[in-house]
């Protein structure tokens, strides 16, 4: 796994924690934590497919 979408990783769980404990104590905020969570798990997608296909033989016709 790269390092870029393992840290991409690390911060979506960090922001759903956080997003869970904002709701939990009343605070509307936790909004902004699941909007950081789905921006950071779109970056993992990005970087695990992108190493993917850097990765990956090409195949010519």
């Amino acid at each position: 796994m790269p390092r870029l979408a393992l840290y991409a990783v690390v911060v979506c769980a960090l922001a759903v924690a956080a997003a869970v404990l904002s709701f939990v104590q009343g605070n509307w905020l936790g909004i902004i934590w699941v909007l950081l969570a789905g921006l950071s798990s779109n970056m993992a997608w990005y970087y695990l497919r992108r190493s993917r296909t850097a990765t990956a033989p090409s195949q010519e016709r």
